[in-house]
């Protein structure tokens, strides 16, 4: 095979090669995107548990407490355990809703953003309404 000849090949070689890699670096890139869409929406349900655990933690603190600590102690841990779930529940959607860095595209889609808004908005408004509870309710005294 003349020079001329190795040389056009080697080319073609190098330029298909170099297409591949693209590609395969292309590829990589939506993966990660992928990866990162899943983490956000891990971290989505993270916020949600803390929540719905510090809810139930301010109910818990109402009912559980009566007679062993002052009411107006009561009430307080009550309330702010109960104002830390809703701020849980905005935090879990102002964090998926404002990621940062813009996200590269990917295959994976992201939850609808009014989905995200109409479930931390009703558990905002039961948290509302615990509130109320926390402050108007009995204690567990009898």
């Amino acid at each position: 095979m003349d020079p001329a000849r190795k040389l056009a090949k080697s080319a073609d070689q190098m330029e298909s090669s170099a297409g591949h890699m693209e590609d395969s670096a292309d590829r990589r890139t939506q993966l990660a995107s992928d990866r990162t869409v899943l983490a956000a929406e891990r971290t989505y349900a993270a916020w949600v548990r803390t929540g719905l655990a510090s809810l139930a933690s301010g109910v818990g603190a109402k009912k559980l407490l009566g007679g062993l600590i002052p009411e107006w102690l009561i009430v307080t841990v009550g309330t702010v355990l109960v104002l830390f779930a809703a701020f849980s529940f905005a935090a879990a959607v102002w964090r998926d809703l404002d990621p940062g860095q813009p996200r590269p595209r990917g295959d994976t889609r992201r939850l609808p953003a009014s989905l995200l808004i109409a479930v931390n908005g009703f558990l905002v408004l039961v948290t509302l309404a615990v509130l109320v509870g926390v402050w108007l309710g009995r204690t567990g005294t009898g």
